[in-house]
Formats: structure tokens, C-alpha cells, sequence
């Protein structure tokens, strides 16, 4: 992962959702996230950083969860072709099932896409 991809995923992520002001991006301490480039590109959409204590395994035990289910339910089922055809079964897997239909006990068994639906009309 580079400082380029981070940054590139951060403009996209900023340009679909379009965050209301006082959003906090929380990362680890991988050097894309501390480099300057991308504390300016987080000042520049008025985003707030927070990080991950050095070593702290908790921290990243929501986006560990994601990726043994990611890897459970597609990943170790299909064969890929090549980079780009994983890439867009990876996009089809979250975009279509895992954040539109698939429910989680942890969200009250909704959708990723209804609790993030039901956040915005609050707001």
C-alpha cells in the first residue's frame, strides 16, 4: 500500500460520500497515513486524524473481522484470474452483498447500507 493509493482512496471516499464537516479518518501508524502528504490531503477536507496506538490489537480487530469474512465467504471459494478480474469480484462482493444485503447481528440484523441510511436522514 502506498501513499498514493491511500490518498487516491481518500479523494474517492470524500467525492462519493461527501462527509459533512468534523469527520474523523482513524488509521494505524503505516507510514501512508504519517506521511505529510496525506495529513495535508486530511487538513484539505477538513478531516481530523486519529491513530492506532503502537501495537494496540484491538484497534484493528473490526477491519480483521471484515477480512475473515471476506475471505469465508468469497475469497477462498474463487479462483482468480488475474488482478484486475479479483479486483472487480472484490467491489462486486462489497458494494452488491456485503454492505446492501447482508445482515449483521452487530447492526441490529440490518444492512451496512440501512444503518448508514438511517444516520443520514439524523443528521
Amino acid at each position: 500500500m502506498t501513499t498514493e493509493l491511500v490518498l487516491q482512496t481518500l479523494h474517492n471516499a470524500v467525492s462519493t460520500q461527501k462527509p459533512a464537516p468534523g469527520l474523523i479518518i482513524h488509521t494505524d501508524l503505516g507510514t501512508q497515513y504519517t506521511s505529510e502528504a496525506f495529513a495535508k490531503r486530511c487538513q484539505t477536507y477538513g478531516i481530523t486524524q486519529s491513530f492506532s496506538r503502537k501495537g494496540c490489537l484491538y484497534d484493528n480487530a473490526c477491519i480483521e473481522s471484515f477480512h475473515a469474512i471476506l475471505k469465508k465467504e468469497e475469497v477462498h471459494h474463487v479462483a482468480y484470474l488475474d488482478y484486475a478480474s479479483a479486483k472487480l469480484v472484490m467491489f462486486q462482493y462489497i458494494e452488491g452483498w456485503y454492505n446492501l444485503r447482508r445482515i449483521h447481528s452487530q447492526l441490529d440484523y440490518q444492512t451496512p447500507q440501512e444503518v448508514e441510511d438511517r444516520i443520514k436522514l439524523s443528521a
